[in-house]
């Protein structure tokens, strides 16, 4: 009999945790009731601390939150790095990832990414008149960059001879330029552009170079949930196909979305 109790129980066990597996993300988010998103709050445009409502604002967020809104549910925001946004994701600290990270194939290897939401490029972020056009003038040079970064290693690869100094986070990089302990910044133009805007002195800067690299921003989100992924990808569409993305570009970046690029559409 106890032999059967405990068959039972372990029977019960197993469809209990199949159950919870099938259930995936969606479910799980409409459960609690909230959509947990990592955002970063140190890259201006796209992930900031609003100086007067002290509250995480940009591009990023505003793309959580319109998610967020067709499944119905809040939106909660956790702080993350180009370091731990990965391991947070994995680990389950948050749902989905709007972190300007580049879609790449060695992330794939522990993650799951939606279609492009963004597309960018690496360039260089330094003082006017500073001599420094491009990667070439680098060479026995430092330039400040994020640790974990892909423009880290893009730089590496693109000025051997450079001297990389790697932060934290994007502010730190700029502070060290603004000191005169690098004599570039570099990453993104979309974050350079939004370290430029935010200082007290941005015609003092410029951003300068061709783009040495090919930046496709996607979403992350949790490996092997296709269900919740094209759901990522289905709320993309509506949001180019309503309008709402182009408002939300011209919103935070400034301009109108740049002719040749358009989100990967998929019939509905």
């Amino acid at each position: 009999m106890k032999r059967l109790v405990l068959i039972l129980a372990l029977v019960l066990s197993f469809a209990f945790a199949a159950n919870a597996a099938f259930a995936g993300k969606i479910e799980d988010i409409k459960a609690k009731g909230v959509l947990v998103c990592g955002v970063k709050d140190s890259v201006n445009l796209f992930g900031f601390v609003d100086p007067d409502s002290k509250e995480l604002v940009g591009f990023d967020v505003d793309i959580c939150k319109y998610i967020a809104d067709k499944l119905g549910v809040k939106t909660e925001f956790k702080v993350v790095t180009s370091k731990n946004r990965i391991p947070m994701l994995a680990q389950g600290s948050v749902d989905l990832l709007a972190a300007t990270m580049t879609h790449k194939f060695s992330r794939d290897e522990q993650i799951d990414f939606s279609i492009t939401y963004f597309m960018d490029g690496q360039k260089l972020l330094v003082e006017k008149g500073s001599g420094i056009n491009s990667t070439d003038d680098l060479a026995n040079k430092k330039v400040g960059t994020v640790k974990g970064s892909t423009s880290e290693k893009n730089i590496k690869a693109a000025q051997p001879k450079a001297q990389v100094i790697s932060y934290d986070e994007y502010p730190q990089a700029f502070m060290a330029l603004k000191q005169g302990k690098v004599k570039a910044v570099t990453t993104d133009s979309g974050i350079l552009a939004g370290l430029k805007a935010g200082d007290d002195n941005p015609e003092k800067w410029e951003i300068v170079g061709a783009f040495f690299s090919s930046e496709p921003y996607g979403l992350g989100v949790p490996q092997n949930d296709s269900a919740f992924r094209d759901f990522v990808n289905k709320s993309l569409n509506e949001m180019w196909l309503d309008g709402t993305y182009q408002k939300l570009f011209k919103k935070w970046m400034g301009y109108d979305l740049p002719a040749g690029w358009e989100m990967e559409l998929w019939p509905m």
